[in-house]
């Protein structure tokens, strides 16, 4: 698929016209941002791990019955996807307590819930992407009641799939969050990407941070765990 003119620029990444109405092509930068971008850094190789990471996740996905936007790896850094009319709000899934949450509400990190805790945001950075409720994103005209119950069955059937995949992979996936969207045809379907920008992953044995905590806390060696969640991903889905 021709890649034609840049559609859209984010913090990490780009969306690019195809040929195609119905397909985009998304492009992984290098950029590390956090702290809604006061802090900010390059990291070699991060787009394309980041391509690598989520294309395999997804793939996995859309083989096990989740229905996605990835259709195919784009090169070393991009992915061509399907084009889809995004939700403005983002749902946060939490296996361990961590984070946000443990900070806002004075829990020691590590602490892990009886059951899955699921968060729903405004995606506004302006306000500081804010938590909502369900009321409030109906209120808003953000989603309805129906596709709401579709958008925390379909989290659910993710989190259990994702969390077996990192096991094999010898990492706990402590939370992660993503954004849905329809299609033209108002299907309803996962249009994010799946990468350590957006999960937190931490290793089994060591307890070592493996995602952007790692950016964000100056832990270091951000390339090189980029590298080794991917390479953990691909032995595990072999």
């Amino acid at each position: 698929m021709k890649q034609l003119e840049l559609l859209h620029e984010g913090k990490s990444k780009q969306v690019y016209k195809t040929e195609s109405d119905e397909h985009i092509i998304i492009r992984f930068k290098d950029d590390a941002t956090a702290f809604y971008n006061i802090k900010r850094a390059k990291i070699e190789n991060k787009g394309k791990m980041n391509a690598e990471i989520s294309s395999l996740v997804l793939d996995y996905l859309n083989r096990n019955g989740i229905k996605t936007h990835f259709v195919e790896r784009d090169g070393n850094d991009g992915q061509l996807c399907r084009v889809v009319e995004h939700f403005p709000i983002e749902v946060i899934v939490r296996n361990i307590i961590a984070g946000s949450m443990a900070k806002r509400l004075g829990l020691e990190e590590g602490l892990v819930p009886d059951n899955t805790i699921f968060d729903l945001c405004l995606r506004d950075s302006e306000l500081g992407d804010p938590l909502i409720n369900d009321h409030h994103a109906v209120a808003l005209g953000l989603v309805s009641y129906e596709e709401l119950a579709t958008i925390y069955e379909a989290s659910a059937k993710i989190n259990a799939l994702l969390v077996e995949l990192y096991h094999k992979a010898g990492i706990i996936l402590v939370d992660f969050k993503i954004e849905f969207g329809r299609t033209a045809s108002g299907e309803l379907i996962l249009a994010d990407e799946l990468t350590p920008d957006t999960c937190r992953l931490w290793d089994e044995a060591t307890g070592e941070r493996m995602d952007k905590d790692r950016f964000r806390r100056d832990l270091g060696r951000v390339r090189e765990t980029y590298e080794e969640v991917a390479s953990r991903l691909a032995n595990a889905l072999k």
